[in-house]
């Protein structure tokens, strides 16, 4: 592999693999390409086919390295997730989702992803549409602290956005270190504390990229393409994300995974999508230990009845 991707590790990867079961001349959709890590691990599992989906320009060295290397085993298509449905047309035996933004993204400090970089605020997953900048120079003080709570579960939102329109009003917000200096001067760093500007970036990237809106439409197209007995696994890092796949697999399963053997499964009835479904699945410790980015992973799966 390039030496340029090593350090990026796939999340859960033993786990995805375990719940995804891949088998040879099966076809499997990696829904959120990325560095390749669970397409390159799929292949070299079975003898199957990927088809890659992501919507960030920078992801294409990484795919023609990949399509040296396995062929036609491996295809990509560009866009995002939520237009699964519209983008795959097969029947497919399983589908996988890493969900969030990628290790890629935040060590490319002109994305604007991370406060630790100071860079222009972007955010932007695809390079194109309304930046994280946009939404702060403009929106309303209360759209804004709507937008902070609802999608950052930041307590604070309101004086953060009071903050915000007082400062743009000198001169308009266009670093992340500029953002991030703003709402230090609300909620102060302490040590081994998460860092105050987590919740706020995380609210604008969401927005930005219509996240949440992407997942619960990607997961119906899915859902929608996989075979009898294909299996849904799905990589989520926080909980407005979990909240979203949790629901999604409830509504539409029959009985849950791991359930306790003390009770009795309940059965699927002829309404039901998925035959059987996981409660939340954590990384090993070993893993967190070696990969600081999946402590706050969770895998779910469901199986298509």
């Amino acid at each position: 592999m390039n030496t340029n991707y090593q350090k990026h590790f796939p999340v859960m990867l033993p786990e995805v693999l375990q719940h995804l079961v891949p088998v040879d001349g099966g076809v499997y959709v990696d829904a959120t390409f990325g560095n390749g890590g669970y397409s390159e691990a799929i292949l070299q599992k079975a003898n199957c086919k990927i088809i890659a989906l992501d919507r960030d320009p920078s992801v294409l060295p990484r795919v023609q390295e990949m399509k040296s290397l396995y062929g036609d085993r491996f295809e990509f298509r560009a866009g995002q997730f939520g237009d699964f449905a519209d983008l795959i047309s097969e029947n497919l035996d399983g589908a996988v989702f890493d969900i969030g933004v990628s290790s890629m993204q935040l060590d490319q400090a002109e994305r604007g992803f991370s406060f630790s970089k100071d860079a222009p605020l972007d955010m932007r997953m695809s390079q194109s549409g309304t930046t994280a900048a946009d939404l702060v120079n403009t929106m309303k003080e209360e759209d804004l602290a709507n937008l902070i709570y609802k999608y950052g579960e930041e307590r604070k939102s309101r004086v953060i956005a009071r903050r915000i329109v007082e400062v743009r009003k000198a001169s308009p917000i266009t670093t992340t270190k500029e953002l991030a200096e703003i709402i230090y001067t609300v909620i102060h760093k302490t040590p081994n504390t998460i860092d105050p500007a987590t919740r706020t970036f995380q609210a604008l990237r969401i927005a930005v990229n219509n996240e949440l809106g992407e997942l619960e439409n990607g997961l119906a197209g899915a859902a929608q393409r996989l075979k009898s007995g294909g299996r849904l696994v799905v990589v989520d890092f926080h909980s407005l994300e979990d909240r979203i796949v949790k629901t999604f697999f409830k509504e539409n399963a029959g009985k849950v995974a791991h359930s306790s053997r003390y009770l009795p499964d309940l059965t699927s009835t002829d309404s039901t999508l998925f035959s059987e479904c996981s409660k939340a699945i954590m990384p090993s410790q070993n893993e967190i230990d070696l990969n600081n980015r999946s402590r706050s992973a969770k895998l779910r799966y469901a199986v298509k009845r």
